[in-house]
C-alpha cells in the first residue's frame, strides 16, 4: 500500500497524449467538485522536481508549459525510464504521501506499470480516464510531432492498453465536452 497518504474513495487515473487536454479536464472537475474533495496529483511533479535537483535546474519553470521544459524533455524521459526501471511504483508513491481528500484525480498516467501500481494499492477505487483529442485539436493547442518524445513510451504506452473506464472527447466542442464532464462529475459524486 502506499505510505502516508489517506483512503482514497476513488482514483481518477488519467492518460492522453500530449496535448490532449488532460489537465484542463482534471482542472474542470477539480473546480467542480472543490479542491477539498478532489486533489488533482501529477506525476510528473516529483519527476521534475528529482530530475531539476539532479541537474541543477529551476524546477518551477519545469512545470508549466514553456520552451524551457521543452528543452529538457527528452532527457527528463530518459532519466524518469530509468527511475521507473529500478522502482516502478517510486514516483506513484510519492504522489500520494499526504494527499487526505476522498478523490484522487491522477492527471498524467502514462504507462501500464503506473495503472498496475494504483489497482494493487488501491484495488476497485480504480478507474482509467482516456482523454482523447484529434490531431487538429492537438496542434491548435500547440502541439507539434517531436520524435523521441510523441513516439516514447511515456507518449504511447498506454496506445494499446485496452478498454478504458471512461473516455472523454475533447475535440474542441465546448458543449460536448460540458457533458461528458457532467456525467463524471455525476459518477463522482455517487461514490462520495
Amino acid at each position: 500500500m502506499a505510505p502516508l497518504g489517506g483512503v482514497p474513495g476513488l482514483v481518477l487515473l488519467f492518460s492522453g497524449k500530449r496535448k490532449s487536454g488532460k489537465d484542463f479536464v482534471t482542472e474542470a472537475l477539480q473546480s467542480r467538485l472543490g479542491a477539498d474533495v478532489c486533489a488533482v496529483l501529477r506525476l510528473s511533479g516529483p519527476l521534475k522536481e528529482q530530475y531539476a535537483q539532479e541537474h541543477g535546474l529551476d524546477f518551477q519553470r519545469l512545470l508549466d508549459a514553456s520552451t524551457y521544459k521543452e528543452a529538457y524533455r527528452r532527457d527528463m524521459i530518459r532519466w524518469g525510464e530509468e527511475k521507473r526501471r529500478a522502482d516502478p511504483g517510486f514516483f506513484c508513491r510519492k504522489i500520494v504521501e499526504g494527499v487526505c481528500q476522498p478523490v484522487w484525480l491522477v492527471s498524467d498516467t502514462r504507462r501500464v506499470s503506473d495503472i498496475q501500481w494504483f489497482q494493487e494499492a488501491y484495488g476497485d477505487v480504480t478507474q482509467t480516464v482516456r482523454v482523447v483529442a484529434t490531431e487538429e485539436s492537438r496542434q491548435q493547442r500547440g502541439w507539434v510531432f517531436t520524435p523521441g518524445v510523441d513516439d516514447a513510451e511515456s507518449e504511447c504506452g498506454l496506445d494499446n492498453f485496452g478498454t478504458f473506464d471512461w473516455v472523454i472527447e475533447n475535440h474542441g466542442d465546448e458543449q460536448s465536452l460540458e457533458e461528458q464532464l457532467e456525467h463524471l462529475v455525476e459518477f463522482v459524486r455517487s461514490r462520495l
